[in-house]
């Protein structure tokens, strides 16, 4: 993990980071998924089926999870889990039911009327990531802006072990929040099934939730015939700090990032050089017995970096260059730095809020913006799976009012019939 100690070796450092799924075989990768996708969209099933076997090691049969499963698999959690469960999707729900948007009706002085509707999808799917981890938090933030949305149907797919068999967890977290049907499939071959439609699974409207590079590409790929949520990468934190935070916290929660994946980067910008060793000291003391050591170590060797700021103007523009999924302000002045944040895909403020309470139950979305894409981009919520639709309605008043202006700018266009469309309405 390097410590930089000046601006300009610390931007270059930050473009790495922030192109780490930038690879040279992007190309390779798009062939094999596209070559995927055609087989799912021709032969449904029996390519799914091809493909699990293939990349998971075993042969989904059948491919659904009962209802029964997921009920026995609710009753059988502990009880501790379950009511944490309980509560982290009362927060949840809690947080994007103030999501929703509203319709509106705006009336004209000439009896015109403009609306905008919102309209839930009719049905939505959720990937949910299996593999190094179980991740019943993401069905949470995944289905419960759904429901909230009102969609009629939610479907889930996530790869089953070598056994074909989900996390029980996440099948309690499936139930709870109110999933129709799930299926033991992953990868971009589950992606096919939803975007397309195969005998057992419906083609759905939106696809949410992250996944691996051939998941994202694959969601890339169907963009256009089925909505998608983003196009997520691997996780990222940056920590804002000074000398009043405390080193092991700072560890803490650079690991508590590095521990997902090899590709997860973990970023601290202080102000203080004594910290920024420590830190470094820390981490290293906390992965002498970490279970996931090796995927931490990957991940701060590659993709790790410690930054000696000149002051916090230096630590904010850096921040706002990198634009990170999550930003932790641990300093004495952490309102102050807030204020001049403009890109994070979500922000904690204090040593009493570590990123993992927004992971968990806090309720906002934890399905965020990645790679910089906070410049642009916000969290996964309730309007991903709502429509608007404008409805207009002019009446022979308000069209004749406002005639000329129509006609004026049409044929500034050159659009001939545009402006006819509307003259010959008054020439009968």
């Amino acid at each position: 993990m390097n410590i930089i100690d000046n601006k300009k070796d610390a931007i270059q450092e930050l473009k790495r980071i922030s192109a780490r799924t930038n690879s040279d075989n992007n190309n390779k990768i798009n062939a094999t998924v596209e070559k995927i996708l055609q087989e799912v969209k021709n032969y449904g099933d029996i390519a799914v089926k091809k493909y699990t076997k293939k990349f998971d090691g075993f042969s989904p049969e059948p491919m659904q999870v009962s209802s029964d499963e997921l009920k026995d698999a609710w009753d059988g959690i502990d009880e501790n889990l379950k009511q944490s469960l309980k509560v982290a999707h009362k927060r949840i729900k809690k947080f994007h039911e103030k999501e929703i948007p509203s319709s509106f009706t705006l009336k004209g002085k000439h009896g015109d009327t403009v609306q905008r509707r919102w309209r839930p999808v009719k049905n939505a799917g959720i990937y949910i990531p299996g593999g190094r981890a179980a991740y019943p938090s993401t069905v949470l933030m995944n289905a419960i802006p759904a429901t909230v949305a009102g969609v009629e149907e939610i479907i889930m797919v996530s790869p089953g072990n070598k056994e074909g068999e989900i996390n029980k967890t996440v099948l309690a977290a499936a139930h709870l929040s109110g999933v129709n049907q799930v299926f033991r499939i992953g990868g971009a071959q589950a992606i096919g099934a939803l975007a397309f439609g195969t005998n057992q699974i419906n083609k759905v409207d939106v696809i949410t939730g992250p996944g691996n590079i051939y998941v994202t590409t694959a969601k890339k790929l169907i963009y256009g015939s089925t909505g998608i949520d983003s196009l997520a990468g691997p996780s990222e934190i940056l920590i804002i700090a000074d000398e009043t935070a405390k080193s092991t916290h700072i560890a803490s929660d650079l690991l508590a990032q590095a521990e997902h994946d090899p590709l997860a980067s973990s970023i601290l910008l202080t102000t203080s050089e004594k910290q920024a060793k420590e830190v470094l000291g820390e981490i290293y003391k906390k992965l002498d017995d970490h279970p996931r050591k090796e995927i931490c170590m990957q991940s701060i060797k590659n993709w790790g970096l410690i930054v000696i700021c000149e002051n916090y103007e230096s630590c904010i523009e850096l921040s706002n260059n990198f634009a990170p999924e999550h930003l932790e302000i641990l300093a004495l002045n952490s309102k102050k730095i807030l204020e001049g944040i403009e890109n994070a895909g979500a922000i904690f403020l204090g040593k009493w809020t570590p990123e993992a309470v927004g992971d968990y139950l806090a309720g906002p979305n934890h399905t965020l913006p990645t790679s910089g894409n906070s410049r642009f981009s916000g969290s996964l919520g309730v309007e991903t799976f709502m429509k608007n639709t404008s409805i207009i309605e002019f009446n022979e008043e308000s069209l004749k009012v406002n005639s000329l202006d129509i006609i004026n700018l049409a044929k500034s266009e050159g659009l001939h019939s545009h402006a006819n469309s509307v003259q010959i309405r008054f020439e009968d």
